[in-house]
């Protein structure tokens, strides 16, 4: 075998450029990923753990928000711990199998995410624009189905992209990766192989990121006609306050990545690494403070599971 073809065929490992090279930003970004990547974790676990201790919080708007929770957690402890690994062992390579395995769970929370968003969505709909029915329509069944059609619809796309990625090949021995972890997108451009069927099955997958969004968007429209139709400003502003910690996750979700992924083609840099941070640990950082700030139910909740864990034994 010619020593080309063993470098086509060959890979055994990645390397990952991240963010930056210079040592000190290099030292100052791994405290802020392990102090954002921790208050991720311990803010989302209080949620999740708010709602199910609660029976008050036993409402499906809570449910899918357990949910969110709970893949915001995964989200992040896919990317940040490989990321604060390698910088204390000082080696930014990563293997084969764990570039794959990592875009795998990349690619399905992320679907995840911006499908649980959509049922939110839709549960705001139903609750605002159709308060009567609510309950007939919005049944436990119906939730506990729909978040099981979202987890097992987000691996089975995630697992067509992973085996499609898994059959090209790659011209360097070791071959460079612009960001801080394995995307799909920067690999496809850095295979030799013809990557059409790639090309073609992300723009298929393409619908389930825009076909939430527009639902989310035709959602916050009716809510919107639907409240103003409301006579009474108190009863407006109750209306708008049940749906204001989702739109602004929404808002901060989507504003993310479409400020990424909607330029140019070739455009990616390691400076969109740096804006990648926003959605990739920001945003999950973020969730809980804004349910937990602008909820009442979730706020007392939360504030009686802190004060009962820090009084004395």
């Amino acid at each position: 075998m010619s020593k080309g073809r063993e470098n086509e065929t060959g890979v055994s490992e990645f390397l990952l450029l991240g963010i930056t090279n210079d040592p000190q930003q290099q030292q100052i970004l791994f405290w802020a990923f392990l102090c954002m990547y921790l208050v991720t974790v311990a803010g989302n676990t209080l949620i999740f753990l708010a709602i199910i201790s609660d029976p008050c919080l036993h409402t499906p708007m809570y449910f899918f928000l357990a949910n969110l929770s709970f893949v915001d957690v995964c989200f992040t402890t896919n990317l940040i711990p490989r990321l604060l690994a390698g910088h204390v062992a000082g080696t930014r390579t990563i293997s084969y199998a764990q570039c794959l395995t990592q875009m795998f769970f990349m690619i399905s929370f992320a679907h995840v995410d911006t499908l649980l968003l959509a049922a939110m969505a839709l549960d705001r709909f139903v609750a605002i624009c159709y308060p009567l029915q609510y309950h007939t329509i919005i049944t436990p069944q119906l939730c506990v189905g729909l978040a099981a059609v979202v987890w097992m619809c987000s691996a089975l796309i995630s697992l067509m992209h992973t085996l499609l990625m898994s059959r090209l090949r790659f011209c360097s021995s070791i071959p460079e990766i612009s960001h801080f972890y394995c995307d799909a997108y920067l690999l496809m451009k850095l295979a030799c192989s013809d990557t059409r069927v790639n090309q073609l099955a992300s723009l298929g997958t393409l619908f389930l990121f825009v076909a939430p969004c527009i639902l989310i968007v035709v959602s916050y429209v009716r809510i919107t006609m639907a409240v103003f139709q409301i006579p009474s400003a108190k009863g407006r502003h109750k209306a708008f306050s049940t749906c204001s910690s989702h739109l602004s996750v929404v808002i901060l979700f989507y504003g993310t990545i479409l400020g990424i992924y909607i330029r140019p083609p070739g455009s990616f840099s390691i400076q969109v690494s740096v804006a990648t941070i926003m959605y990739t640990v920001v945003t999950p950082m973020l969730n809980p403070f804004i349910y937990s700030l602008r909820n009442k139910d979730m706020k007392e909740t939360v504030t009686r599971i802190l004060n009962r864990d820090s009084k004395p034994s």
